[in-house]
């Protein structure tokens, strides 16, 4: 009885500690923008907005709560006699899957422009749930990169279209999120031991009935001192 009572407690226990896996999928993520074909299969090249952008595999750590912190490299191509432009977009998921905060810094001509640290928290200091916070830190982290841009006086174009790019970054990622609960394994049932006291006691073996050896018959009882065929003497 004990060892069941083990068995259920252990299975209660390992099912509440059932991790759940949050993961960038990233084939899903690569399709998206075009495929992972450049570099070795280590980037992605797509046009927008008139211009060319360079999309590489995403980094990926974990958090101290389960969650996951991506960090995504976006270059602007700009052609064979210029330099490229270089973006980092930082992402920090939660471990229900769901964005929490997101970061960018820009790289133009040596000048480094870094957005604040946006979380999705409205006007009333609250932060918005689901898939509502993504589109709000999304549309906010675009708003604050370009209003950025134009007090550094950037109108080349695809440089200006960079908080677009890094945008539409944004939204491939966030649906190339996934959030899967592995199931936690199944102990094995081990038959229960018995117990020494239920245990039905086991029979003596009856004794074997003793027989006289091979060749022995009955004992004959003669008279003392008389020889064996002896005649006795007539009137005696």
């Amino acid at each position: 009885m004990k060892s069941m009572i083990h068995l259920l407690v252990a299975s209660v226990l390992m099912a509440s500690a059932a991790m759940a896996e949050v993961r960038i999928d990233e084939k899903v993520f690569g399709d998206s923008l075009g495929g992972w074909k450049k570099r070795d299969k280590q980037a992605a090249e797509y046009p927008l907005s008139g211009a060319t952008y360079r999309t590489y595999r995403p980094e990926v750590s974990p958090t101290p709560d389960g969650g996951i912190f991506v960090s995504v490299r976006i270059d602007h191509v700009r052609g064979w006699l210029s330099t490229d432009d270089h973006a980092i977009l930082e992402v920090t998921i939660n471990n229900k899957g769901a964005i929490v905060s997101a970061r960018s810094n820009i790289a133009i001509q040596g000048r480094s422009i870094s957005s604040d640290l946006i979380r999705g928290v409205g006007e009333t200091g609250k932060a918005a749930v689901g898939a509502d916070r993504a589109v709000q830190i999304g549309t906010d982290l675009v708003a604050n990169l370009s209003e950025k841009l134009l007090r550094e006086k950037i109108v080349e174009a695809g440089r200006v279209s960079f908080p677009a790019a890094l945008r539409h970054n944004y939204n491939r990622l966030f649906q190339a999120i996934r959030h899967e609960v592995a199931a936690p394994p199944v102990p094995e049932a081990k038959p229960e031991s018995q117990n020494k006291s239920d245990t039905a006691p086991t029979a003596p073996a009856e004794k074997a009935e003793e027989k006289p050896a091979s060749g022995s018959g009955a004992l004959e009882i003669k008279p003392y001192a008389t020889p064996e065929n002896a005649e006795i003497p007539a009137g005696q």
